[in-house]
């Protein structure tokens, strides 16, 4: 250790482990009749969401849930999700967000990878819930399995008849549990920052599990770090239209308990409804994919409401946006800010930092300067394009494409129970994303493809290999590659192409067998991961016999972008 000018140690009075958590305590002392969560017509102040959170976090302590345990949660927009990105850590125990949109089979892997104690699942989810811990008890038949603690989300949005179902079936109902708690709870922050808070899964499949672990410094600094890059204002209004499954909500859940802001949740995202929340609840900020700034734009003129009442700010990250749709936004009163990052780095953690003299340019070139990754946020120490044999920076010419790579306090602690995919995660120092790119003159870099072959649809992910894997159980299909393809309305998804059994074809047209494919993909998968196009014939391979996906990705192109039209 490198000798300081002192000998002074850390003390008491002068080192605490940072955590996000201490937020919630400060907004509620300085703000406690502000509002800050609205759901429809519920709303609850900061003191009223303090005084849940630790109800929460004393209804699972006095259950033993801890330290080491985990607590997943089945829900949409709802201040439930919101309430457990605070009450669930509290208690010391993990968070696992878990996305909506996924099948049973797979939230049964998620649920018993992560040992969850506790299932929270909103009330439209819960028989979701149900038959994904029933394929767990299926499986473990001949074994030990403990069912977890079941809590249902009620919510007057919705039909009670699904609630007094999931009541009926054993859960407990969110606001019953949380009377069980005491709302003076004395909880602790933790004493190590490396505790973990969080666990996200970046594809939550069985045959790849890649649990992303999440630790309370990553969480304050990034929290933090995505309000500034982004000019957030103290008491903004942020429209919950980014799913709070998604990375933590980028970790807005948090940045908002720093600001004193609004959350504004919505359950189901809409153009109406965001056009209705900027009129009418003083929204100041939303996140959303690409997709949904194409609905906002392309939204019926009955359901916009302009000019908007202020200049909304949207933060967007996946695929960038295409120039007509940035300078839609920006006609219609948007300010559209371009990020990009992964699970593995708490979401966004690069950003293209709009500069005052690109103001100057045309439409086109500001557009083609925007859609840049851009670069590191505040609270990323590193951030490089490198060379894949050598681990050297590319040139920063804009041509030389290398993978990009990042460092520091907002990258993850790890995967869990996964020491093969740490070891090639941080190989030589470095978290590789596994995304290549280039590095311009300027220094921002731009992602011009995926490594690990992602598809993102609508701001979701989808593995093609894990898509493939699926196809391939249908008795017709011979070979599949899956790739990604232009697509008007979810930017873009996946397309198949595939060579069909010599006998396939017998006294069936391939129209017939399409459909025949596209049902059994919808059976088996995430509706997201469906492909949306098909393509029949031999696949082109090198001389070693490895599928040519360049050659296909060019040739989706060659097909044109799928029309919103098509399902």
């Amino acid at each position: 250790m490198e000798r300081d000018i002192d000998e002074l140690p850390k003390n008491a009075a002068n080192y605490e482990a940072l955590t996000p958590l201490l937020f919630l305590e400060r907004a509620a002392v300085i703000n406690p009749r502000r509002p800050a969560v609205l759901h429809g017509s519920t709303a609850y102040t900061w003191a009223e969401i303090y005084r849940r959170c630790r109800r929460l976090a004393s209804a699972l302590s006095s259950r033993s849930i801890g330290p080491g345990c985990t607590v997943s949660v089945i829900a949409p927009n709802v201040p439930a999700l919101y309430e457990a990105h605070f009450g669930v850590p509290m208690a010391g125990a993990v968070l696992n967000s878990i996305n909506i949109r996924l099948n049973a089979q797979t939230i049964a892997f998620l649920l018993e990878h992560s040992s969850s104690k506790v299932v929270m699942a909103d009330q439209e989810y819960f028989s979701l819930a149900e038959e994904a811990l029933k394929i767990i008890a299926d499986k473990h038949k001949k074994g030990y399995f403990q069912k977890p603690l079941l809590v249902v989300i009620g919510d007057e949005n919705c039909d009670s008849n699904s609630l007094h179902a999931a009541i009926k079936n054993g859960a407990v109902e969110y606001e019953k549990f949380l009377e069980t708690g005491d709302p003076e709870f004395a909880w602790k922050p933790p004493k190590d920052e490396w505790q973990s808070i969080a666990i996200g899964y970046t594809s939550g499949t069985t045959s790849s599990p890649k649990g992303v672990v999440l630790h309370h410094r990553g969480a304050y600094l990034m929290a933090l770090s995505a309000a500034l890059v982004w000019g957030m204002n103290e008491g903004a209004v942020y429209l919950w239209t980014l799913p709070m499954f998604h990375c933590n909500g980028w970790c807005f859940t948090w940045s908002l308990a720093a600001l004193c802001g609004t959350s504004v949740c919505l359950r189901q995202v809409t153009p109406k409804a965001i056009y209705s929340a900027i009129a009418n609840l003083g929204v100041t900020h939303f996140c959303a994919a690409p997709v949904v700034l194409n609905s906002l734009i392309n939204a019926p003129p009955s359901q916009k409401l302009l000019p908007l009442p202020r200049t909304v700010n949207v933060m967007t990250a996946g695929a960038a946006p295409p120039v007509s749709l940035l300078a839609s936004m920006s006609d219609h009163g948007f300010r559209v800010t371009h990020t990009y990052g992964l699970t593995e780095t708490y979401g966004p953690s690069t950003v293209c930092v709009w500069k005052p003299e690109w103001d100057s340019l045309s439409p086109e070139t500001r557009a083609r300067l925007h859609s840049r990754q851009g670069v590191r946020y505040i609270g990323l120490e590193g951030l490089d394009v490198l060379n894949q044999e050598t681990m050297t920076p590319v040139p920063a010419d804009g041509k030389t494409v290398g993978e990009i790579v990042m460092r520091g306090n907002c990258v993850m602690k790890g995967y869990l129970k996964n020491p093969k995919a740490n070891e090639e995660a941080f190989a030589g120092g470095w978290y590789h994303s596994g995304d290549l790119g280039v590095k311009h003159t300027d220094g921002y870099i731009e992602v011009k493809d995926r490594s690990k072959d992602i598809i993102i649809s609508g701001g979701e992910n989808i593995s093609s290999l894990e898509v493939e894997n699926l196809i391939y159980k249908h008795p017709a299909v011979l070979e599949v590659s899956v790739v990604a393809r232009p697509d008007e309305r979810w930017g873009e998804s996946p397309c198949a192409f595939i060579t069909l059994k010599p006998d396939a074809k017998a006294g069936k047209n391939e129209e017939a067998i399409s459909a025949d494919i596209m049902k059994f993909c919808r059976e088996n998968m995430p509706a997201y991961w469906v492909p949306k196009s098909v393509v029949f014939g031999p696949l082109p391979k090198t001389a070693t016999g490895k599928v040519q996906k360049h050659v296909l990705r060019k040739k989706t192109k060659e097909l044109g972008p799928v029309k919103k039209s098509r399902l």
